[in-house]
């Protein structure tokens, strides 16, 4: 088979999938309630004890407080992403705040809140 052929093969079945799983919904980002907050949170981090959850309005990001401190959940298409709030800068965004991590497996995330819930989180964010 030539190459050119194999290529465009390929090519359209990636294509193929990817319109697919758009087209069924599969590539919407996730919305999560307070109860699915606590469970993905601790689907990443199983030993952690949460005290309190806060859901932006939009549903794509949580605010978790746990016995050691802030973590911050958020939505990367249909899965989520956690991260324990250790090292890190809250920078203002016209949308929200953008929160610039310190470590290369998760560098940023964009939280798009409404101006009450960025006065809100940029309070429960405080460090010590």
């Amino acid at each position: 088979m030539p190459l050119e052929l194999l290529l465009g093969l390929v090519v359209g079945g990636i294509a193929a999938i990817a319109a697919l799983l758009h087209w069924t919904g599969n590539s919407q980002r996730r919305v999560m309630m307070p109860e699915d907050a606590r469970a993905e949170w601790h689907r990443h981090f199983p030993d952690d004890i949460i005290r309190a959850v806060t859901v932006s309005r939009d549903g794509h990001a949580a605010l978790i407080e746990t016995e050691t401190g802030p973590g911050l959940l958020w939505a990367m298409g249909a899965d989520t992403v956690g991260r324990h709030l250790l090292d890190y800068d809250l920078i203002e965004h016209p949308r929200g705040l953008h929160v610039v991590f310190h470590d290369y497996t998760a560098p940023r995330a964009t939280l798009h809140l409404t101006e009450d819930e960025r006065r809100g989180w940029r309070i429960l964010t405080e460090r010590p």
